[in-house]
């Protein structure tokens, strides 16, 4: 009988460097297939966002709309930003105050404004076209019943002098209401154009 001691194997020095970069490697993978399947959702605290965020967001009808004092133009919806003001065509001093703010946030983009338009939806009563044509130069409208309606199921206005934000793909993706400051809006568009690689 042999009484000889055998050796235990010697675990290999580099297997715990081996297992330490599977997990570095192959951990992120695994909790991100974890909180795919799980339907998880995360959002880190600070959002930078100034405006109410459609979750998902919406995708509206690609409607023409008209430019007053440049008759027979037609501009899409699709292919640009757009800043989207709801309201009736008389456009009382809160409905003007709007119009201001977003033309004046356009501005401020500098070289970028002209990835951004302007629409507004009519929904009761013809605009004033020489004072848009005058004050708001390249401001489209709609009036069409059809258009209208269908904007407005979508984007739900809750009235108020509210500013909507969509994407050149046609999607509704901010709601700004009544009071929200133009640097605030500003910010979130610039945000938003310089990660953008469309319109």
């Amino acid at each position: 009988m042999n009484d000889a001691v055998h050796p235990i194997p010697q675990v290999p020095k580099n297997r715990r460097t081996l297992l330490l970069l599977t997990l570095v490697f192959l951990g992120p993978v695994a909790v991100a297939m974890v909180l795919y399947f799980t339907g998880f959702q995360w959002r880190p605290q600070g959002t930078t966002h100034h405006g109410e965020l459609y979750q998902p967001a919406r995708p509206l009808a690609n409607v023409g709309f008209d430019q007053p004092g440049e008759p027979g133009r037609t501009r899409m919806l699709q292919g640009r930003w757009t800043l989207i003001y709801v309201g009736t065509g008389a456009c009382d001093a809160g409905c003007r105050q709007a119009l201001v703010e977003i033309r004046q946030v356009r501005r401020a983009l500098g070289r970028d404004m002209e990835r951004v338009q302007r629409l507004f939806v009519v929904t009761q009563g013809t605009p004033d076209e020489a004072f848009f044509a005058a004050e708001h130069p390249g401001l489209g409208y709609t009036t069409s019943a059809a258009d209208v309606a269908n904007l407005v199921r979508v984007i739900e206005p809750r009235g108020g002098h509210e500013v909507f934000l969509a994407d050149p793909l046609g999607n509704v993706l901010l709601r700004y209401p009544a009071g929200t400051g133009m640097k605030g809006m500003h910010a979130d568009i610039k945000h938003l154009l310089k990660a953008s690689t469309i319109g």
